[in-house]
Order: C-alpha cells, then sequence, then structure tokens
C-alpha cells in the first residue's frame, strides 16, 4: 500500500482493539495500546498502538495524539529495557509497503537489542507461541511506572 488510502476497520490492529483477535498485552491507557508482537524481530518485541486514531501512518496522525503515543512509546521502552536489560533498544516506525508497513495502523515497534544475537528480519518467519508472550508482557508490564 502507498501513503495515501482508506483505512481498513478490519486491519488486525482495529480487531485487536476490539478484542476480536487476541493479544499479550503489555500496557494500555486512554490513548495507547501497547503489546508483544506475535511475530517477534526479538525477545520482547512490543508494539505501540494509538486507541483512537485511524490514521495509516505517522503522516496522517494528529499531533495531539502523537504526542500520547510517543509519550507511550517512550513509557513502554523504559520498561522493556528494565524488565529483559537488552544492550540497547531499536524504536521503529513504518511508513508505507516500500519502507516496510505491513498493517496499515498507525504503530512504533521497541525492538531489544543483545550485541551477540542478530535481529530476525521483519514480518517474516514463525509466530511466537501465545503463552510465551504472555509471560513476557507481565514480566514487561510489572516494571512499568
Amino acid at each position: 500500500m502507498s501513503f495515501d488510502g482508506t483505512y481498513d476497520r478490519d486491519n488486525i490492529f482495529a480487531k485487536i482493539l476490539r478484542g476480536e483477535v487476541p493479544s499479550a498485552r503489555v500496557f494500555e491507557d486512554e490513548h495507547v495500546y501497547a503489546f508483544m508482537d506475535a511475530f517477534p524481530q526479538a525477545r520482547g518485541h512490543t508494539l505501540v498502538i494509538p486507541k483512537h486514531s485511524q490514521a495509516r501512518n505517522l503522516l496522517e496522525e494528529e499531533p495531539q495524539i502523537l504526542s500520547h503515543l510517543i509519550l507511550g512509546v517512550q513509557r513502554v521502552a523504559r520498561a522493556v529495557r528494565a524488565a529483559i536489560n537488552p544492550d540497547g533498544v531499536m524504536i521503529m516506525q513504518f511508513n508505507g509497503s516500500p519502507a516496510g508497513q505491513t498493517v496499515f495502523h498507525l504503530h512504533f515497534h521497541i525492538v531489544p537489542r543483545w550485541a551477540d544475537q542478530p535481529m530476525r528480519l521483519h514480518a517474516h518467519g514463525q509466530m511466537a507461541e501465545m503463552a510465551e508472550l504472555k509471560a513476557l508482557a507481565e514480566q514487561i508490564a510489572a516494571k512499568i511506572s
């Protein structure tokens, strides 16, 4: 998909927000929802999405929603760091298919990195076990302040 288009109310993240598809919830407030990526690039890969948005990408979003969203990203990234102690943390956001976007609901990726471990490819590989994701989500959630 390109930058332009119509928001698909049946995208996977919209379904997660409506409770139609299960997710391993890490954090939720009135503005954002954070959950474990089902196809993680690394252990602890977490996604943060706005709850009240129909923006397909960052370029379509209103500043007030972005301000709440980036604060949520920072809060969750700090918890990921505290919970699993990576050597570094990548925070990524893709806009359009050519840039790597696969779900067209604005979202940020928080991907822990360790110096001695290669990162898996984005949107490839096997789906993680839900029980494992939920356990990791609880571990990260316990560090959110």
